[in-house]
């Protein structure tokens, strides 16, 4: 069987059987205002709000959900930016997973910022949703796959 290498959320690379790869498409918004933009604080570094889809949600629903649930702001979608392929092991669900991340510019339409519905396993690992100046930006480590900066100025670029 083909042997694949998956990241930790440390950077660490874990070789994994194919076979042992679950599928999870996963969708995660960028909200730019005032020159900021909305991150997710995680003890691990910065990511942008958004996660895993589940199997009776659309793309939609899934970023409402997420983003909602790791900011406290209800966002709609306006533009696609980027979509990406990441193979991860989580130290969490102790599971590997060959994800596609679908990234979207979003714009606000309710809420305030809040980690009042963080579910259990987001307590464990989130500090919280902050707003981070965009001329800051570089000064901050990111807990993901992609090219983080490279997708802000694409977002930027959009607006």
């Amino acid at each position: 069987m083909k042997q694949i290498l998956c990241h930790d959320i440390d950077g660490k690379l874990h070789s994994v059987n194919a076979n042992k790869l679950i599928f999870r498409p996963s969708v995660y918004g960028l909200l730019i205002d005032r020159r900021r933009i909305l991150l997710l604080n995680q003890k691990s570094g910065y990511d942008f709000p958004g996660g895993g889809m589940e199997i009776f949600e659309t793309i939609d629903q899934t970023l409402q959900r997420e983003f909602w649930e790791e900011t406290g702001i209800k966002i709609k979608k306006t533009r696609l930016i980027d979509c990406a392929s990441s193979f991860f092991y989580s130290d969490y669900l102790k599971q590997y997973f060959n994800a596609i991340l679908i990234y979207y510019l979003c714009k606000k339409i309710g809420g305030r910022l809040s980690r009042n519905n963080f579910d259990d396993r987001e307590k464990k690992y989130a500090l919280g949703p902050q707003w981070i100046e965009l001329k800051n930006i570089t000064k901050i480590n990111f807990a993901n796959p992609i090219n983080s900066f490279k997708l802000i100025n694409q977002a930027i670029s959009y607006r």
